[in-house]
């Protein structure tokens, strides 16, 4: 079984940044592994995701350019750096582990979630 730890998120001003991490543990750290975010009223959406080498990586066309995906698999850790917030970035961010190496782009393509963390840009 594996479990992941969310980190970081947070209250910050448009134009600011933010760092989340997610920490697995539980079996070893192989997985493609995805973030999503979901905020009131609305339905889960894909962020970005990428792959266990790190070397295949996607955006959602909203962050691309903005938001930076990254791993250290010696420290079981995917981060999601978060630049030029908007306030339309609010959400509850959610990491997530995929049982494939294939990234996968959709919420039920994953089968393992970190606990969800606030992310709040205000304008």
């Amino acid at each position: 079984q594996v479990q992941l730890v969310q980190s970081g998120g947070g209250l910050v001003q448009a134009g600011g940044s933010l760092r989340l991490s997610c920490v697995a543990s539980g079996r070893t750290f192989m997985y493609a592994m995805g973030w999503f975010r979901q905020a009131p009223g609305k339905e889960r959406e894909f962020v970005a995701a990428i792959s266990r080498s790190g070397g295949v990586l996607y955006y959602a066309d909203s962050v691309k350019g903005r938001f930076t995906v990254s791993r250290d698999n010696a420290k079981n850790t995917v981060y999601l750096q978060m630049n030029s917030l908007k306030p339309q970035d609010t959400a509850v961010y959610y990491c997530a582990g995929r049982s494939n190496v294939v990234v996968g782009t959709k919420p039920n393509e994953y089968n393992y979630w970190g606990q969800g963390t606030q992310v709040t840009v205000s304008s």
